[in-house]
């Protein structure tokens, strides 16, 4: 039988790397552990109605934010003991108990009393507050997403719902619809208008990526920049935007040490890639290999050889750029 289309004959991979083989994302290779991939399964088998949880995206894709939103935050669904001491670090002044996390989640997809659509959150975290109120933190999380499409279609519900929950400077603004932010917008409005709704009393909306994704740190800022914060009321829904660093670091201090160290080798250690890269381009090809040496298959000009595998020009980058990348992808960061 052909392998199918775009993958590798030999290999069954696509030739796109971060796409798992079929056999290996059906063994669960795409996840930490076997645990958390059990889980996956039960919640893709068991999701809500009409919810989107796409297969191959979860199952075998490697650089997507849904199986990261699985392993980061799957374990501490099934350790609400550690959720709990994770989530107290984050927002002490909001937390006292975890005590259920779910995955893909929304109130009531396609119900004109909320959005008339089918957003959701990748994460919601229900919980106790110190004040002994029922709470819950609304999760966005982002990886190697460029933020630039596609967009949900115009709705009048969601002018209607941009006024209603007295969130914004200017709920008619263009930058809440525009393609980088308009997602975190009508997350936002779900969970102000959950907490209007009284089906919980009060609410967080946290996005989460990666430091060195600056396409969405720069989202995380422009979408805040829209947002009221002078007078705002106390049961507005408080937008906390935070990088995947620091979760892992919370992770870390909460005492699961083993968990932030692979969850950070897996997503954050990119000096892993740049030392493959290094490697690549400092390999050369048969050919080059054939034509620097003689018959003897020693190189004539080892000088020369070296020459021709010295790396491509890079890009000119200052001095305070490049530290800030060295400090990031440091292992102390965890």
């Amino acid at each position: 039988m052909a392998p199918p289309e775009g993958r590798d004959p030999s290999t069954g991979n696509r030739a796109f790397g971060s796409i798992l083989s079929v056999n290996d994302a059906a063994a669960g290779k795409n996840f930490l552990s076997p645990a958390i991939h059990q889980l996956a399964l039960r919640e893709f088998l068991l999701r809500e109605e009409d919810a989107a949880i796409d297969e191959e995206r979860l199952m075998g894709n490697a650089l997507s934010s849904m199986p990261l939103a699985f392993n980061l935050f799957g374990p501490l669904a099934l350790d609400l003991k550690l959720a709990t001491a994770v989530f107290r670090q984050i927002l002490p002044d909001f937390v006292q108990t975890v005590e259920r996390i779910l995955f893909e989640h929304s109130p009531a997809r396609r119900d004109d009393s909320f959005l008339a659509d089918r957003t959701a959150f990748d994460v919601a975290v229900l919980l106790i507050t110190p004040e002994g109120k029922r709470a819950t933190i609304f999760i966005e999380v982002k990886y190697s997403e460029s933020l630039e499409g596609p967009i949900a279609r115009p709705r009048d519900r969601y002018e209607e719902a941009a006024e209603e929950v007295q969130l914004y400077r200017n709920p008619a603004s263009a930058m809440l619809r525009s393609l980088a932010i308009e997602q975190f917008w009508r997350e936002h409005m779900l969970a102000q208008l959950i907490v209007d709704r009284e089906l919980t009393s009060k609410a967080v909306f946290m996005a989460i990526g990666p430091r060195l994704n600056r396409r969405v740190q720069a989202a995380f800022r422009a979408y805040e920049a829209e947002l009221l914060h002078e007078d705002s009321a106390e049961d507005r829904v408080e937008f906390v935007p935070l990088t995947l660093e620091s979760i892992i670091q919370a992770i870390a201090s909460a005492g699961a040490i083993e968990l932030a160290t692979t969850l950070w080798e897996r997503y954050c250690d990119f000096h892993r890639v740049y030392r493959l890269a290094v490697e690549e381009l400092a390999t050369p090809p048969a050919s080059a290999q054939s034509e620097a040496a003689p018959s003897g298959g020693t190189p004539a000009n080892p000088t020369a050889a070296s020459a021709r595998r010295a790396l491509p020009p890079a890009r000119r980058r200052s001095t305070g750029a490049a530290r800030e990348d060295l400090h990031t992808t440091s292992r102390e960061a965890i």
